[in-house]
């Protein structure tokens, strides 16, 4: 099994999943403390791929799998050709207005299906790693729902989990609402016009943490 590689090769996978439709490259395309990424092939449609949501603003997920033996567990997603938003952003220094305006959009779009969902869902580590983007359309999706908490009708959470520099105090205090993920949305919206990370004037998280819950802003919005 494989895809035809640069020098005519096939080039094989390396994992396939249980119902063998999806097979698994090595080449990495990305990776985190908790995560890697590779580039993966479905066989069936013959498109790459890294319960679908359907959302044209939310990645979609095809299949979802743990590995007993590897201990992980392994999602088959869409593939977004311009990677995440943090590395769009920082090849295209020089962006319109325009621009900056139809991307905050369509994470609001995305956001908005996720809260009115029924169950609600929450992202709780919304960030410009986590938005995705086709950027010969301009389109923008938000992924990595592996964080994402699924609450009953009283939109309460209480688990502490995120990326520090986009949470809001309350996911601090572990008692929130699909609330924080517009104040993370916040966040996104001052990298993406700023090039720099929230509180990025803080060395360590307790700083970022002390600041976030006395409600200083991050030092680069009093920049001129």
């Amino acid at each position: 099994m494989g895809s035809g590689a640069a020098n005519g090769e096939m080039e094989p996978f390396v994992e396939v999943d249980p119902s063998g439709r999806y097979g698994r490259y090595n080449e990495l395309l990305g990776s985190g403390s908790v995560k890697k990424v590779y580039r993966a092939f479905d066989q069936e449609e013959g498109i790459e791929v890294i319960e679908i949501i359907n959302n044209k603003n939310i990645i979609a997920l095809y299949s979802v799998w743990r590995d007993e033996e590897r201990n992980t567990l392994n999602f088959i997603t869409e593939v977004c050709t311009s990677g995440n938003l943090r590395e769009y952003r920082k090849k295209h220094r020089q962006v319109s207005t325009k621009a900056l305006k139809k991307w905050p959009r369509q994470i609001l779009k995305g956001l908005d299906y996720l809260h009115t969902h029924e169950p609600c869902i929450i992202h709780r580590d919304l960030n410009c790693c986590n938005v995705f983007i086709n950027g010969n359309v301009g389109q923008v999706k938000i992924g990595d729902l592996g964080l994402a908490a699924i609450v009953g009708k009283s939109h309460c959470a209480r688990t502490m989990v995120g990326t520090p520099e986009f949470m809001a105090p309350e996911l601090y205090e572990e008692n929130y609402t699909e609330l924080v993920d517009i104040y993370s949305f916040g966040m996104c919206v001052f990298e993406m016009v700023t090039l720099e990370l929230p509180y990025n004037e803080c060395d360590n998280v307790a700083k970022t943490y002390k600041k976030v819950i006395s409600g200083v802003r991050p030092q680069a919005m009093d920049k001129g």
